[in-house]
């Protein structure tokens, strides 16, 4: 954040227009910070500060009691404020430099974290994606306009949808996303009528204005195929049992959708070595909640003797035959 500040000051007014992307990587476990922050919201807790928030859905065998729960929200928090900390820096440099009138600023995450709120989930385990994991911070300072809550439907990648159409790139190959350029100037409407998320291996998620559906895989939970040209930026050496095996002698070239870019194409069958995240759902089945009467996610309308979810089986079947899935995405999810 201290470099990004420092190049803001010597680049400002250099450029016609420039592009700068700063990737934090915190509030990531561990949690841990130094003084000040470090003690900052529990300064009476007694022993080695518990830095590493467990991975576990509600009721599992490594849910923390309620006072290192407290402990360990309170390092997340600390990490949070040093964070605010020092991107205070960036916007300081912004407000020194007169950037505001000609320049957006975009501040996003990934993906949140699970603190034990909602009936003792703790870290990212293989529970459906609720609101505390997937419903991210978007938040843009747009020149000219200002400040406002707009709904609409978004996900990451109508960010870069929006830098093309600031930049006037032209992407030269297919992209799923949808410019924010007419919302956030107030000269246009959302082009979105829903949205797809979820995890690799693992369940997608249908959302819409309404709805949002979870279809986690039939039976066997493992991926039955991997497209991938970035097979050697996936293993993790402090931690192998999260390494991507290596593609093997089953191994094709294939294409990503709606492009001529050739990708490995890796195919699984039960019995293989997977990664960590395709083997940790603790679900199976549809899970349905309505976000309008129903925004705590806490009613599954996909259970009980009337389930509700026919509309949201064929709505995520043409909302992936619309991004060109392939075959094996609708047999692992039985939209076939």
């Amino acid at each position: 954040m201290t470099a990004a500040a420092d190049w803001i000051r010597d680049n400002a007014g250099v450029h016609e227009r420039f592009f700068l992307f700063v990737d934090e990587f915190d509030p990531h476990e561990p949690f841990d910070t130094p003084e000040p922050w470090a003690s900052m919201y529990d300064d009476e807790w007694q022993g080695p500060k518990v830095i590493w928030p467990p991975y576990t859905p509600a009721g599992g065998p490594t849910v923390p009691d309620e006072r290192t729960g407290r402990h360990i929200r309170a390092n997340y928090g600390a990490k949070l404020t040093m964070i605010d900390h020092y991107f205070g820096k960036v916007l300081d440099a912004l407000d020194e430099k007169d950037l505001w009138n000609d320049t957006a600023v975009v501040v996003m995450t990934d993906h949140g974290h699970y603190l034990g709120e909602r009936g003792g989930i703790w870290g990212k385990p293989g529970v459906p994606i609720y609101s505390e994991m997937g419903h991210i911070p978007l938040m843009v300072a747009w020149p000219g306009t200002g400040a406002r809550e707009i709904t609409d439907l978004t996900t990451t990648v109508d960010v870069h949808a929006t830098l093309c159409e600031i930049f006037d790139v032209e992407p030269q190959h297919r992209t799923h996303g949808y410019s924010l350029v007419g919302q956030l100037s107030g000269t246009g409407q959302s082009k979105r009528s829903h949205v797809l998320t979820g995890i690799w291996g693992r369940e997608v998620v249908y959302i819409d204005d309404e709805m949002k559906f979870v279809r986690s895989p039939h039976e066997s939970n493992f991926p039955l195929e991997m497209y991938s040209n970035r097979w050697s930026t996936m293993p993790i050496h402090a931690f192998p049992q999260i390494r991507l095996p290596r593609p093997d002698r089953r191994a094709t070239l294939a294409y990503m959708p709606g492009s001529d870019v050739p990708v490995i194409r890796q195919p699984f069958a039960a019995g293989d070595q997977l990664p960590m995240w395709a083997r940790m759902s603790s679900f199976e089945g549809d899970v349905l909640f309505n976000r309008r009467e129903d925004p705590s996610e806490s009613v599954n309308l996909a259970t009980g003797p009337v389930p509700r979810s026919s509309f949201q089986v064929e709505a995520l079947r043409e909302a992936l035959r619309d991004i060109e899935a392939p075959g094996v995405q609708f047999e692992r999810l039985v939209l076939n």
